[in-house]
């Protein structure tokens, strides 16, 4: 798709026919692609002119598989061992040089008639059926691949050879977690597994309630201090004892409200994020707590309604809402320091903190660099050709001195942190 950027330098993606002439704007200028939306939707997308910083510096770019496609998914790249780790839905995985992009090894797990979960086709794995990869993580020597299918698979971090496979019962949406010899698996089934790290063996299970409504996501738990802490689609965090798998305690951070089904949806999808002995963990219905994690006591809440993850840097806390509009809070009490609704509406990634700025990605592929010290937007590059289908859906990541992204349609690009 050829990219109209009204004066600005853009880029030209895959795409044919009609599709070229398709553009939208950056700064506010109008293009062709205007005729074709409502004015709702063509408010969202006109963004106001930027006075930029910078012009950030692409490293290199890369496809890993094809990507997510139009399906929900929270699967975003990981960077350890010094090697960034990728996958797509359908059953790539690769682990890529971060300073180059150059594959290092690509595992294909795909299923193919004839030749089972681990077929090493590359080359003709369209033919196959999705494996729909959707969590993966990174503990030292393994990588851990979760499916939707409630396959955990163990690989090898240096070769991508597969250590071992397990089945749990329900979807595996979330990043697997490690934790004393233990990998921990949250499921969309409302059961949280333990299986042992070195044979996938399970170890204990804890069966969690699902009320009848709730969003297409589930929490990342954490591990700390022996506890297993994690958000439920009832509106609680919840720390599980490690070893047994018992519940220590669980404090509701929110209340279900509303005459309907769907106006009582109170789940804590993000991860809980940890400093110290606090966990701050934030709702969809519109709470943002503060709990201590020794006995769940709520140390402080404010009213702020996200699926998305809680960032944090120094004593800030970086939250993009429901709506897309990103807040810096102190982390001490929830005082809000800024906020900035510039991109109101455009599906917009967690923040990541990258250096001295956040960096989001957007429906539109766009991704956006923000001072963190006001909440200004200072930088912005078209990844995606203004396509809503390679929107960068999983939020950017930062490796100490380059920010990741990766699009629906499984392209990845590293950028320079100025």
């Amino acid at each position: 798709m050829l990219t109209k950027t009204c004066g600005r330098t853009g880029r030209i993606t895959r795409a044919a026919g009609l599709a070229l002439a398709l553009s939208v704007s950056l700064s506010g200028c109008t293009t062709i692609s205007d005729w074709f939306v409502d004015d709702e939707e063509l408010e969202i997308r006109r963004l106001a002119p930027l006075d930029a910083q910078f012009v950030p510096t692409v490293n290199w770019e890369a496809e890993v598989g094809e990507g997510i496609d139009g399906y929900f998914s929270h699967l975003r790249p990981v960077y350890a061992n010094e090697k960034l780790y990728v996958a797509d839905r359908h059953g790539t995985v690769a682990a890529l040089d971060p300073e180059s992009g150059e594959t290092l090894w690509e595992q294909n797990f795909a299923i193919f008639k004839d030749e089972g979960m681990f077929s090493s086709v590359s080359n003709l794995w369209k033919s196959g059926a999705s494996a729909k990869i959707g969590g993966l993580s990174v503990d030292g020597s393994r990588v851990f691949v979760g499916t939707e299918d409630g396959v955990l698979m163990s690989l090898n971090a240096e070769t991508g050879e597969v250590n071992w496979t397990q089945t749990v019962n329900g979807e595996i949406l979330a990043s697997p977690v490690t934790g004393d010899n233990l990998v921990i698996v949250n499921t969309g089934s409302g059961i949280l597994y333990a299986l042992d790290v070195e044979t996938g063996e399970q170890v204990w299970e804890q069966v969690g309630d699902v009320p009848p409504l709730t969003l297409r996501g589930i929490s990342t738990p954490a591990v700390s201090n022996g506890g297993v802490i994690l958000g439920t689609p009832t509106g609680k965090i919840q720390v599980n004892i490690l070893d047994s798998g018992l519940i220590a305690w669980e404090t509701p951070i929110t209340a279900p409200s509303g005459a309907t089904e769907l106006e009582r949806i109170v789940d804590v999808d993000s991860a809980p994020l940890m400093y110290g002995g606090t966990i701050y963990a934030i709702s969809y219905n519109g709470t943002l707590a503060a709990v201590e994690l020794r006995s769940g006591r709520v140390i402080w809440k404010r009213e702020y309604a996200s699926y998305r993850n809680v960032t944090m840097d120094g004593n800030t806390l970086y939250v993009v809402d429901n709506n897309s509009h990103v807040y810096a809070l102190d982390r001490r009490n929830g005082v809000e320091l800024w906020s900035q609704s510039g991109l109101k509406k455009r599906v917009l990634t967690a923040a990541e903190p990258a250096g001295d700025y956040l960096v989001v990605g957007d429906k539109w592929g766009l991704l956006h660099w923000i001072n963190k010290e006001d909440g200004k937007i200072v930088a912005r590059y078209d990844l995606g050709g203004d396509d809503e289908d390679e929107s960068v859906f999983a939020a950017p990541v930062y490796t100490g001195n380059a920010v990741i992204a990766v699009t629906r349609e499984g392209d990845v690009a590293s950028f320079s942190v100025p």
